[in-house]
């Protein structure tokens, strides 16, 4: 009986993990937009230029220190989870939270003292008090990312799934109601005295941008906020981590915390620059799409504004210094939505993590071959039909999430491009965790530099064309992710040693994701045709495509009775639908 593991010990399975993770990350997307979404309207997309200006350059420094340390974290539990070796799977833990704590509050030192002159250098000095509140973020960031990834290496995603949701709902209450705050006492401020909070303004359209400016820095100490709730919410769940007295007094004697200090940093590091370098695309687009676009303000106006009539309000046409910014919230407002793809598939590479370890451990070319085909299939199957529909519904979509207004042509717009990007940006995140936990932690960061400049050199040259402007880092971001993945894939083949069958992998999701994209288009332009325009016109050309999608897959039998039983319950819907099935002649 002692050899048997404890009922209270939580694992699940790949899917199943996956599964948790990902309506975890469906939920915090969900409390997302209900934050960004009404923020775009309060701040404006001047608030929102800032806004997005600080992310920028906080998500250098996230990377560095939330992606690369629960990967370390997580394999190296996984792999001595594995072997039964319980005491090192604490010592672990013990070792990473000093370490990971120390460099999480040297990255927010970091972002602090050169948030003056990276704005400066950007041409955006509001984004200052923005990146200012932004920076214990690092360091909060940090310590949670050794608890997360600690679970993750357990095969237990619940713990991450409720520090993410709690972090989110702090962001939504903070963020929101500061914003609303300052937005508000500011502007009435400035109405009454012609001063902002005190402070002297040279006129009224600068005493606006200040006000966008704090209401952005407000909103963003919302997101501080809520990263103080979720790592409270790991910490206080780090004490039922499912290893008992039982299973510690028969572990062998772990090693000490130096050594496995040493085997943290040597994964990380790796691990975090290229999480750093792929992050690099977005200050790559904060850096040269602002700059290079207000060159092309300078040397040709007419075509910029001209191509966005009545797109642009008039108080930064009279101030075209101010176009740059507007033009860059814009970019990140799409931006947003494309982001959405790759979170939710995300998932699937932490999820799959230790399996994989595992398998690569014990050599078992055969589970190793099943679980990355397994993550390969979810990950198109998830990211497809979501890329396709927000590239033919672009317009659609940026109206009904962000309402009719003069910036809304221009989302759409970027989003087109960004919808296709988002394909190959979601199928990056499983591919280079995959071959991280093969050990192989070093070859991301490669194939990562290696799209990003091909990245930079684009945004670079195609942002300063006036007719292409911000459309240009769009571009550059569809290039630079489907050449690092397409790279990523061409890898994992030949190391595994395994030969993946890519094509009956791929083509299902592929001709259901077209079916999906044309039922859409033409559902929404029959509605059209039908009924004038509104916010909410793109609602039946998504549930109408979605639906096709689904019955597609399942007419195709595009899902693999394997992957429905690892979802959880999927005994109990695996029973269902094959007495359906039958029922139906299926």
């Amino acid at each position: 009986m002692e050899q048997k593991r404890p009922a209270a010990r939580v694992q699940q399975g790949f899917l199943h993990g996956a599964f948790i993770l990902m309506f975890g990350v469906l939920l915090v997307k969900a409390i997302g937009a209900l934050f960004k979404i009404p923020l775009s309207s309060i701040i404006t997309e001047d608030g929102m230029g800032y806004f997005s200006t600080a992310y920028s350059f906080f998500n250098v420094l996230f990377s560095l220190s939330t992606v690369g340390f629960p990967v370390a974290v997580a394999r190296l539990t996984a792999a001595e989870d594995a072997l039964g070796h319980f005491r090192d799977v604490r010592q672990i833990k013990a070792a990473a939270l000093p370490v990971f704590s120390v460099i999480g509050v040297l990255c927010a030192l970091l972002m602090a003292s050169f948030a003056p002159l990276y704005t400066r250098l950007v041409q955006s000095p509001g984004a200052l008090f923005s990146m200012l509140a932004l920076a214990p973020c690092a360091a909060l960031c940090s310590i949670s990312s050794v608890y997360r990834g600690y679970f993750e290496g357990l095969r237990n995603m619940l713990p991450t799934a409720r520090s993410q949701v709690a972090e989110s709902l702090g962001k939504l209450i903070f963020g929101l109601s500061g914003a609303i705050f300052v937005m508000h006492m500011g502007t009435r401020e400035l109405q009454a005295s012609g001063t902002v909070f005190g402070c002297t303004v040279k006129s009224e359209a600068d005493g606006c941008q200040l006000v966008c400016a704090l209401g952005a820095a407000a909103a963003i100490l919302g997101v501080t906020l809520g990263a103080v709730l979720g790592l409270l919410t790991l910490v206080f769940q780090s004490r039922r981590d499912g290893v008992t007295k039982a299973m510690l007094q028969r572990a062998p004697k772990p090693k000490s915390k130096r050594i496995w200090a040493g085997k943290l940093l040597r994964t990380a590091l790796p691990i975090s620059l290229g999480a750093v370098a792929m992050s690099f695309s977005g200050l790559i687009d904060a850096s040269f799409l602002q700059t290079r676009v207000a060159y092309a303000v300078q040397t040709d106006p007419a075509a910029l504004v001209s191509m966005y009539a009545g797109a642009i309000p008039k108080g930064n046409l009279a101030a075209p210094e101010t176009v740059p910014n507007y033009l860059f919230g814009c970019y990140n407002m799409a931006l947003t939505l494309f982001l959405l793809v790759p979170s939710v598939t995300q998932s699937f590479g932490v999820s799959a993590l230790p399996s994989v370890t595992r398998a690569f451990q014990t050599g078992d070319s055969q589970k190793l071959k099943r679980t990355v085909e397994a993550v390969l299939r979810i990950t198109f199957l998830t990211a497809l039909p979501m890329g396709v529909g927000l590239s033919v519904l672009a317009q659609p979509a940026a109206l009904l999430i962000y309402g009719a207004r003069p910036g809304t042509v221009i989302v759409g717009r970027v989003l087109t491009t960004l919808g296709a990007a988002s394909v190959f940006a979601a199928l990056c995140g499983p591919l280079n965790s995959i071959l991280q936990a093969m050990g192989h932690v070093e070859l991301p960061v490669v194939l990562t530099l290696i799209g990003l400049c091909v990245k930079a050199v684009l945004d670079y040259t195609l942002a300063a064309v006036p007719s292409v402007n911000v459309l240009g880092g769009a571009v550059g971001t569809l290039v630079c992710y489907a050449l690092a993945s397409v790279l990523a894939c061409i890898a994992i083949r030949r190391i595994a040693g395994v030969k993946i069958d890519f094509f009956s992998t791929f083509k299902k999701p592929f001709l259901a994701s077209v079916c999906c994209g044309v039922a859409a288009l033409l559902t929404h332009k029959a509605w059209c045709a039908v009924l004038p325009e509104s916010r909410f016109s793109a609602l039946p050309a998504v549930f109408l495509g979605a639906l096709i999608y689904v019955v597609f897959l399942l007419i195709a039998r595009g899902i693999c009775e394997e992957d429905i039983k690892a979802l959880p319950n999927g005994e109990k819907i695996t029973k269902r639908l094959e007495k359906y099935l039958q029922k139906t002649g299926g």
